[in-house]
């Protein structure tokens, strides 16, 4: 991704426990307090979500966004499929498993509001996402 920003948090859960969280998009406004609505609008035929809305608020980035999905053993990817107020917004999850029990896991995100915004502003409430998003994935995987 060209202008994506990651973090990472090791969560003391298996990658199971991670799953049942980021991929239950309609409980995101439950532990993401920027997701203020979510909507799974497609399954797969492995009963894993293909494409979802959300209505985000995270100060710089309002939008309500449909998202579509992929899946490995070991990451879930997403890319904008349609958004009112942003032209991109893709990221991926990845998660490793570590020998003592806890997952690594790493989230990657490049979104672009449809205004001009400058690059380090943009920057800066990307990380802000990726940081809040990870901090309440984790307190929900660990819970």
């Amino acid at each position: 991704m060209g202008d994506a920003v990651s973090d990472s948090v090791v969560v003391r859960a298996d990658p199971a426990a991670i799953w049942d969280v980021i991929a239950d998009f309609d409980a995101y406004p439950e532990w993401n307090d920027e997701i203020e609505e979510a909507e799974t609008l497609e399954v797969g035929d492995d009963g894993w979500g293909t494409r979802a809305r959300f209505r985000i608020n995270a100060g710089v980035v309002q939008a309500e966004v449909v998202l579509a999905y992929a899946y490995t053993d070991e990451s879930m990817r997403w890319w904008l499929e349609e958004g009112d107020k942003v032209r991109r917004n893709d990221g991926v999850y990845t998660l490793e498993p570590r020998e003592d029990g806890t997952t690594e896991v790493r989230y990657e995100l490049e979104i672009e509001p449809s205004v001009r915004v400058p690059g380090m502003l943009r920057r800066q409430a990307a990380r802000r996402i990726v940081a809040r998003a990870l901090a309440g994935m984790k307190q929900r995987a660990e819970a």
